[in-house]
């Protein structure tokens, strides 16, 4: 019960530290090349009208999460709003799939390489890896409640 006890509390935390590897490279990257990462914004048929602010929004917020995700008390909250942030992320993706002529990627490193079918199909994975982080942490809390109540 203990071995099974030990994998339960590696499994969030083995999600929230992919998660913060992902969000630290993918926010530094867009700030570091904040112009592109707006321009690229601009070219969304989507976003094009609020380019100029989710350029600083969107790699802040990531920064943010990640940061959250390295606090243990803070961790479950954290990884809701991964969920939230990749939900909405693959639905950006979804929508500029379905309805847009000119899809820009501002995504770096080996995520450029997956093309959008690709970067959609990680971003599910994701979504679904931010679920088990939330459900694994719920049912350790439930877990760890139930023992300090006995």
């Amino acid at each position: 019960m203990k071995l099974l006890e030990q994998y339960t509390k590696a499994i969030p935390f083995i999600i929230s530290m992919l998660f913060v590897v992902l969000f630290i490279f993918a926010g530094l990257s867009k700030l570091i090349d904040y112009y592109q990462f707006q321009q690229q914004l601009e070219q969304s048929d989507i976003l094009k009208g609020y380019a100029g602010t989710l350029s600083w929004i969107v790699p802040t917020i990531e920064i943010v999460i990640s940061l959250f995700l390295l606090i243990p008390r803070f961790r479950i909250f954290a990884l809701y709003a991964c969920l939230g942030l990749m939900i909405m992320f693959t639905i950006y993706i979804t929508l500029m799939l379905h309805f847009s002529e000119t899809i820009p990627c501002s995504c770096g490193g080996v995520i450029s390489t997956l093309g959008w079918r690709g970067h959609l199909y990680l971003n599910l994975c994701l979504t679904v890896l931010a679920f088990i982080g939330i459900f694994t942490s719920i049912g350790l809390q439930k877990r760890l409640s139930i023992k300090n109540t006995t």
